[in-house]
């Protein structure tokens, strides 16, 4: 294999000239400090000896008492894969081409770049060996000419290198733990959080276990598998839960429900239309699982006192959760997982979103008044005046004090999300911030609030981070992606509605954060590649496609699955085929509209 080396180097001064000047500024930062001119002889002396320190980081020899250099020569360069994603973490040595025995070691960065700092000037021809699990060794040879440019200059930059991928037997084996987590998770074997714990620790076993007697089973070590966990999102979620349970308890959630009915005036037809909004705009600013653990409760009262069918309210308000969520950065996992892995802030989601949601719920609730027409017709109209009397009772404020706390502390949270978007700050930290000013402010149970916390959630994440962690480490993730770059080409259209309907298709069956989570990659390398994608328009794409999809089966979300579990225990369950010949529709339907808005927003109007 022939590697080219570039031609040109850094235009530094000589080393000789380099280190004279060192010297010189070094004594007259001393001298100055020296000085009886107080005034001047600090900024002086910290300007001196600052340069002295420029010159040396850009490679400036130190000179010891007898005048040899020892500062060394500088040797770098920056590694990529395929895909033209920087490889990190990759093994580079150098040693004499006569010997095995290495001079120097150094690993690449996070941006690809390495750099190997030799001691001494090497007197005979170079070799260097880059050397990265999961792709293919390389070996460099630096002669006599390569050499003379690093003497001359004391640096040398080799041209940018790309690693093949190598497809091992630790290949195989986190692709087949992937494919069984995601199968586990799809037929409700194990629970979610448990399928993802045995993914993770079958990682490690097959890396510490197998890889001792076969070294290619090696996936990666317990430190790597840290880098994938997002803990932005980890903070994120949790930080929005302690929010969410403090304002859950002051019955904020009872009484706007008390004030859909009484808008509604017991007609059920405009009473479903009045909770699809309420449902959407909740989920819009909590998560969609937490809104309908709120909102079940109550739909189950209502339809059963006026006479219908309470599916016919409850279903329709799972959708609309589901959909209404992807407006904002924090209305679903996927959104929270999206915009930490591509920097899309709140207003972004707001933005460029919300126009294609209203037009989803718009043709949901279409949809919902046509399926339900005969419960519709249950029911003549007019207000009970024992439901009335009933969801009155629950509507009472527990404590408006603490309602009101709460909901400045809300606020402020959403606008720091807001403004710290043009201050480079995480939402994690707003979210954090508000949690904890509610907890000095208000001073609740501690205890209670940490359970109130969605634990197991959060441990669902992590393992899935370090399961999809492995697959995108073996190169799974970019073989996908080359088989979709290759079948879409530079073809922006064919790739949202690839990636609109084909998400949309697997997260009907797949829940849509392991979906997503395993995606994003795939959309980072298809947004790098498409002419015109750099508007982030398929990460919206994406999270359309796998909030949306997961409304097509009852396990395609939690959301669902949560309903489905109030649902039964409360007498009225949830059946497989009665959800689906709701969802269905109003999944295609849905994810059309939201084609269709992504498509006006990002192709026709422009970025």
């Amino acid at each position: 294999m022939q590697v080219r080396f570039g031609e040109g180097h850094l235009n530094l001064p000589t080393p000789r000239f380099r280190q004279s000047l060192v010297n010189l500024l070094t004594k007259i930062g001393l001298a100055v400090t020296m000085s009886r001119w107080a005034h001047i002889r600090r900024p002086l002396a910290g300007l001196a000896l600052g340069v002295s320190l420029i010159l040396l980081a850009c490679g400036a020899p130190m000179v010891d008492s007898v005048g040899q250099q020892s500062d060394g020569y500088f040797i770098s360069g920056r590694l990529f894969d395929p895909h033209g994603q920087p490889v990190v973490a990759a093994e580079i040595s150098a040693h004499l081409s006569d010997s095995s025995q290495s001079l120097v070691e150094t690993e690449s960065q996070e941006d690809g770049s390495w750099s190997l700092l030799l001691p001494t000037f090497p007197e005979k021809n170079l070799t260097i060996t880059i050397e990265r699990h999961h792709f293919e060794a390389q070996t460099l040879s630096l002669g006599a000419k390569e050499l003379g440019l690093l003497e001359q200059a004391g640096t040398y930059r080799i041209a940018d290198l790309t690693l093949e991928r190598r497809i091992s037997a630790g290949f195989w084996a986190a692709t087949v733990i992937f494919a069984a987590v995601l199968l586990v998770i799809a037929f409700e074997k194990l629970h979610s959080t448990t399928a993802a714990l045995a993914g993770l620790s079958t990682v490690f076993l097959v890396t510490f276990g197998g890889g001792a007697f076969l070294p290619d089973l090696y996936i990666f070590d317990f430190e790597r598998a840290l880098t994938y966990v997002n803990w932005e999102v980890i903070f994120l979620v949790m930080g929005m839960m302690i929010i969410i349970a403090i304002v859950e308890g002051t019955g904020i959630f009872q009484w706007t429900a008390f004030q859909a009915y009484r808008l509604s005036r017991g007609r059920s037809w405009l009473l479903v239309l009045i909770l699809i909004m309420l449902t959407a705009v909740a989920s819009a600013l909590l998560d969609n699982f937490t809104t309908m653990l709120l909102m079940t409760p109550i739909s189950l009262q209502i339809g059963l006192a006026l006479g219908i069918n309470p599916l016919a309210l409850i279903i329709p308000e799972v959708l609309a959760s589901n959909v209404g969520g992807i407006s904002t950065l924090i209305g679903t996992p996927t959104n929270i997982l999206i915009g930490a892995y591509a920097g899309i802030g709140f207003s972004d989601f707001l933005i460029n979103q919300t126009v294609g949601v209203v037009l989803a719920l718009v043709v949901l609730a279409g949809y919902v008044l046509f399926h339900y027409r005969q419960e519709w017709r249950k029911q003549s109209g007019g207000i009970s005046p024992k439901l009335y009397a009933m969801l009155q009772e629950n509507a009472r404020l527990k404590d408006p004090q603490a309602l009101w706390k709460s909901g400045v502390v809300f606020l402020l949270v959403m606008i720091g999300f807001v403004i710290g978007e043009r201050y480079h700050v995480v939402p994690a930290v707003p979210a954090l911030v508000g949690a904890t000013i509610l907890l000095i402010w208000l001073k609740p149970d501690v205890h209670e609030m940490i359970k109130a916390v969605d634990w197991t959630t959060l441990v669902f994440f992590m393992a899935l981070f370090v399961v999809v962690g492995a697959v995108q480490e073996v190169g799974l993730i970019s073989f996908i992606a080359a088989g979709m770059s290759r079948l879409v080409g530079e073809n922006l259209v064919l790739a949202i509605l690839m990636i609109v309907f084909g998400v949309g298709t697997f997260s009907t069956a797949i829940a849509n954060i392991p979906l997503a989570a395993s995606m994003l990659p795939v959309v980072e390398f298809l947004t790098g590649s498409i002419p015109g994608a750099n508007s982030q328009v398929l990460y919206y794409a994406l999270s359309m496609g796998a909030a949306m999809g997961g409304n097509g089966l009852l396990v395609g979300a939690e959301a669902n699955l949560v309903t489905a579990g109030i649902t039964n225990q409360a007498g009225s369950p949830i059946s497989f085929v009665e959800f689906l010949k709701v969802g269905l529709p109003v999944t295609y339907l849905t994810l059309t509209a939201g084609f269709l808005w992504l498509l006006f927003r990002f192709v026709i109007l422009g970025s």
